[in-house]
């Protein structure tokens, strides 16, 4: 048992240590183009996304290959069961026709080359080639979408950061006035009832600062999470808002600029693309095939040598091929049909992305176009709420004002500062938002 002599000294000694790791521990420094570095860099839905078009490439590929000629080797072993030889009885004598083998040996060399398959072939690989660059959009949409998602997190956390500031300077301000309040009792100049009014406006942005330090802690965890890093990370927020009114082009040509860069369109038009390619392979079955074929083969016996020899002997043949379907109860048709179908609703899809978009980039542009006006009030109401609570302090220190008032007015101040936090936040996330919206 340890004795409690020596439970305080090791006490002290492990917070002394935790102290120093937690003191000792650094901030990671991280600008809003690091932060979307590092998110790029660790996000395992980016990398399967990338993993897919890696996929689909590999089967571009591998359908391209089958225009080429092919050649296949196979050999073989057979042992067969021992029979008596065939063999025929003359009056000269007697002469084996046929001697028993029994140990078989065959190789086969086969050469394979399509010459018209109804543009079977070709209409695979557009199919496929489409297919991977819709892969590859849609990829690239993956990014895009990381890229908001860290911006937004990134924000979040310096939108937090400025409001705790906000609450902190707060509580520090009423502070002193709990202290000029005091001095005033003193003075027979205020109640103690007004005291305690002002002693729970402290309490209470002692609250709220609590939840604003609870709020950086999320955000941060959030932003950790979406970046890939350890959510226990601690981030210094390095980029600043930027101010400055943001200048874009007319709405019209914002759409047409985002239908023509955005991922989601690239990929429904190779979509679209593929799916014709799909009706010419759903037809090909209407057309012959034809393929050139040759193999050489090198057996122990071969079968083509009569009389029969135990001994290896090299052979060849070559050809043409010629198929076609002549009836299939419509198989083909209803197939061309399915295909046809698929091709309409890859139309009808893209439409529908093309709707979409338009409608997200008109109500970006508005949204941003509001945030731009809304930052000039909200800049203004500031001031207007620093200068009214300044006059209030300084009444209320004079005996002139009421603690009601000084409430007031603090109250009015933090609510200016937070809106105009909240405004400047808002503008970056609109901002993001439009540039993704556009593709960007």
């Amino acid at each position: 048992m340890i004795s409690k002599k020596l439970i305080n000294p090791l006490c002290i000694i492990f917070f002394l240590f935790s102290l120093n790791v937690l003191v000792a521990q650094e901030k990671l420094s991280l600008t809003l183009e690091r932060a979307i570095e590092i998110g790029f860099q660790n996000s395992k839905q980016l990398h399967s996304s990338f993993m897919k078009v890696k996929g689909a490439q590999a089967k571009v590929k591998e359908v391209s290959a089958l225009r080429l000629p092919s050649l296949k080797l196979n050999a073989g072993y057979r042992r067969l069961s021992e029979v008596d030889p065939f063999i025929i009885t003359t009056p000269f004598g007697s002469f084996p026709i046929a001697p028993g083998i029994f140990d078989n040996y065959s190789v086969q060399l086969s050469v394979f080359q399509p010459l018209f398959t109804g543009f079977r072939l070709s209409g695979n690989v557009n199919l496929n080639e489409e297919l991977s660059n819709a892969t590859a959009e849609e990829y690239n949409k993956d990014k895009n979408e990381l890229m908001f998602n860290i911006k937004n997190s990134y924000w979040g956390v310096f939108k937090a950061i400025q409001f705790k500031k906000v609450m902190d300077e707060t509580v520090e301000q009423i502070k002193a006035h709990v202290e000029d309040a005091k001095n005033l009792e003193k003075a027979g100049m205020l109640t103690r009832n007004d005291i305690l009014k002002i002693e729970v406006q402290l309490s209470n942005a002692i609250y709220q600062q609590l939840e604003a330090e609870n709020a950086v802690k999320l955000t941060m965890t959030a932003l950790n999470s979406v970046m890939g890093i350890p959510l226990n990370t601690q981030i210094e927020i390095a980029s600043d808002v930027n101010l400055s009114e943001y200048k874009s082009d007319e709405l019209s040509k914002l759409v047409d600029a985002a239908i023509n860069n955005r991922p989601e369109i690239k990929a429904a038009d190779s979509r679209v693309k593929a799916s014709e390619s799909g009706v010419t392979l759903a037809k090909s079955s209407w057309y012959p095939q034809l393929n050139l074929y040759a193999n050489y083969y090198y057996s122990k016996p071969n079968q083509r040598i009569l009389p029969t020899q135990n001994r290896f002997d090299g052979t060849w043949d070559a050809g043409i091929n010629f198929s076609m379907n002549v009836w299939d109860w419509l198989t083909t048709k209803h197939q061309t049909d399915q295909a046809e179908a698929q091709l309409a609703q890859a139309v009808d899809g893209m439409g529908l992305i093309k709707d979409g978009i338009t409608l997200e980039v008109t109500q970006n542009y508005l949204n941003l176009s509001q945030t731009n006006k809304k930052i000039e009030i909200a800049k203004l109401i500031v001031s207007q709420a620093e200068e009214n609570m300044r006059v209030t302090s300084q009444k209320f220190k004079n005996g002139l004002a009421t603690s009601s008032d000084l409430i007031d007015a603090e109250t009015a101040l933090i609510s200016a500062k937070t809106n105009f936090t909240t405004s400047v936040v808002d503008h970056e996330l609109a901002k993001a938002k439009l540039e993704k919206s556009l593709g960007k």
